[in-house]
């Protein structure tokens, strides 16, 4: 799975995801791509399974990018502890994503194979996704 080898701070705030995507919106490696239209945090795990699914059923022929990277520490506190006594420590990471923000690109598979492939890894995303093709092909 995805994590920073080092970080500035061990802990981060929890933040709000406003507005639409300002970069990373169009296809820029590959040919097809997978767009989100909602804003949410995918943690390192879901950006795994999602590549799983799709190098599976690609049957690793063809290139994946993974456009976004988890550098957000998330932490919890144990179960059952009472409030208070301080923040609770990193437990995952995830990654912000907001609208518009193009998630993974393929290249070197059909449209139909890269569609029923993406089609599988948005059922492992927490987000409401879009295909996209590259502008020019």
């Amino acid at each position: 799975m995805l994590s920073p080898k080092k970080t500035k701070f061990r802990k981060a705030f929890k933040g709000r995801i406003h507005g639409n995507a300002r970069s990373g919106t169009t296809v820029a490696f590959g040919t097809f791509g997978l767009k989100s239209l909602d804003p949410a945090r995918i943690t390192s795990r879901q950006i795994e399974a999602a590549r799983r699914a799709i190098t599976r059923h690609m049957r690793r022929s063809g290139k994946l990018w993974i456009r976004i990277f988890p550098d957000l520490p998330v932490s919890k506190k144990p179960a059952e502890v009472r409030m208070g006594s301080g923040k609770g420590s990193p437990e995952f990471w995830a990654c912000r994503v907001k609208p518009g923000r193009v998630l993974f690109e393929l290249n070197g598979v059909s449209e139909e194979i890269a569609r029923e492939a993406f089609n599988l890894a948005s059922e492992k995303l927490p987000v409401d996704t879009k295909f996209v093709t590259r502008i020019g092909i």
